[in-house]
């Protein structure tokens, strides 16, 4: 069979209740997303990694919770050393193996090292960083290390970190494409506050004066379309990982699409994701090559606070979380229940649908069935396949799901049941409805989601033996070092601190 094109269209921060095609009360009217889905599979139980974006993405690259590598808990700064172990697999060195012509364009976010001067370390951590450091320690003429192009991708166009993090600038492959001339924004500016992320510079840090936020977005796409014209010419199958920054703060839509949603500036943000996706159909379409290439599209984890979701809900009646409690950050389903459609012609039914749970991590194994690849034991330690359902089977891919809050707390999911092993939401939203005192709470949560889906009724004491079989169940995946089967492997923990296992202890 011949290997198909693959493209892997990662949003950041959309929420499940953005697209029209998965919520049917969406005041964004998605009819390029909606298209994509009728033209495939949507998952409507699918789940990212984590509920923020450096660790997902590590997810989806490498089949692995990113909570056994040293990240423990939240997001990388901009300037931070590689995430991904040196030797570890990623979707881009298998397909590499495979024969594809590899790139990725967008937003990395999963660290790459620096030169530095004067014997400056790059923090990995928010904790100690100075962002006016990354302006004079960087040397950013010198070539990068530990890049995408060391962790599987032939090409790579895009930026270090989110649309707010600095240093703002754009690379190619190993090398900034320029140098930042100016420290803009506002120190110790808390990304939590809705209504109050629409300014170009809202966070404090390095900027390139070549580097235009507005234009960040559409220049990725753009690139994504040229390098489908490229490779379209080759006799090699390719695979493009397109992270695009959008629709993560700040809120900045172009001109074209400013106003156009008219429910504020993300929907416009959101207009401006839809129309990409037409455009790229369309080039699909107008190369011939649309029945030989296989797209997947999926966010790393819910809507962002900032977009000020009860705002949206109660001017406009459009909920980015639908019916879900919580958004990104939260161990909460809004945090980490996330859109993922699948579009494979002559291969998966139009128009049809899967409402098995699964994660981004089982990105990995069903590539890697996908096109043919054996890997090792020690690869994808958190992967399985998802081509069964991809092609209409009703079964049960994976024994259980572990999800993972921006603060570091732990939820394991089996089957309607979610164990949450923090009080309150392990992430920024309130605690619950009235209390805020988390002393208050019982110290854990247990919910059926079968019958309660807004995590509302909580059954963690009514319900003792359950608690304890989810509770061993992930002591059992943390210990082995994976969730697969397979020989145990070595999660990482030389920094010494892992947050949100006290409950080891309830």
């Amino acid at each position: 069979m011949k290997k198909p094109n693959i493209i892997l269209f990662l949003l950041d921060d959309f929420g499940y209740g953005d697209a029209s095609c998965f919520n049917k009360d969406s005041k964004v009217p998605t009819k390029n997303i909606d298209a994509l889905a009728g033209g495939g599979i949507s998952f409507t139980d699918a789940h990212s990694s984590s509920a923020v974006c450096t660790p997902s993405r590590y997810g989806v690259l490498t089949g692995r919770y990113a909570w056994r590598s040293e990240l423990k808990a939240g997001v990388l700064p901009g300037p931070a050393p590689t995430l991904i172990e040196e030797g570890r697999e990623t979707l881009g060195t298998m397909l590499q193996s495979a024969g594809y012509n590899t790139a990725a364009v967008g937003k990395w976010h999963l660290g790459m090292d620096w030169a530095t001067k004067d014997g400056y370390v790059a923090p990995k951590s928010y904790i100690g960083l100075d962002p006016e450091d990354t302006f004079e320690s960087i040397d950013y003429d010198q070539p990068i290390k530990n890049g995408p192009n060391t962790r599987g991708f032939d090409y790579f166009f895009g930026m270090p970190g989110s649309l707010d993090q600095p240093p703002l600038v754009y690379v190619e492959n190993d090398k900034a494409l320029f140098k930042p001339s100016l420290v803009a924004g506002i120190k110790n500016w808390q990304p939590f506050n809705p209504g109050e992320y629409t300014e170009e510079y809202i966070c404090y840090g390095c900027i390139a004066k070549e580097y235009d936020v507005k234009q960040a977005v559409p220049d990725m796409h753009n690139k994504v379309l040229e390098l489908v014209d490229k490779y379209a010419k080759d006799d090699k199958p390719f695979f493009i990982y397109s992270p695009t920054p959008a629709v993560h703060g700040p809120l900045v839509p172009t001109d074209e699409f400013a106003g156009k949603s008219k429910i504020g500036p993300y929907g416009d943000m959101i207009l401006m994701v839809d129309d990409f996706v037409g455009k790229l159909e369309a080039k699909l379409n107008s190369l011939g090559i649309a029945d030989d290439t296989l797209i997947i599209f999926t966010s790393d984890n819910g809507c962002a606070p900032i977009v000020d979701i009860p705002k949206l809900v109660s001017e406009y009646g459009h909920n980015s979380s639908h019916v879900f409690r919580g958004c990104k950050f939260d161990i909460w389903e809004g945090g980490h229940r996330i859109p993922l459609i699948v579009k494979w012609p002559g291969m998966i039914k139009p128009g049809t649908s899967s409402d098995k749970c699964v994660c981004l991590t089982d990105l990995f194994a069903t590539i890697a069935d996908v096109v043919g690849y054996k890997y090792g034991d020690n690869t994808a330690e958190d992967s399985f396949s998802m081509l069964q359902l991809w092609k209409g089977e009703d079964t049960e891919t994976r024994e259980a799901t572990v999800h993972h809050s921006g603060k570091g707390m732990y939820s394991i999911r089996k089957g309607d049941w979610k164990l949450e092993l923090c009080a309150g939401s392990g992430g920024v939203t309130s605690p619950a409805e009235g209390k805020d005192d988390l002393s208050k709470l019982a110290p854990a949560q247990l919910y059926n989601l079968n019958n309660d889906i807004g995590e509302q009724e909580n059954l963690f004491e009514k319900n003792p033996e359950i608690v304890k079989e989810l509770k061993d169940l992930l002591a059992s995946y943390i210990i082995a070092g994976r969730s697969t089967p397979g020989s145990t492997v070595r999660n990482f923990s030389g920094l010494g601190v892992w947050p949100g296992l006290h409950w080891l202890n309830l």
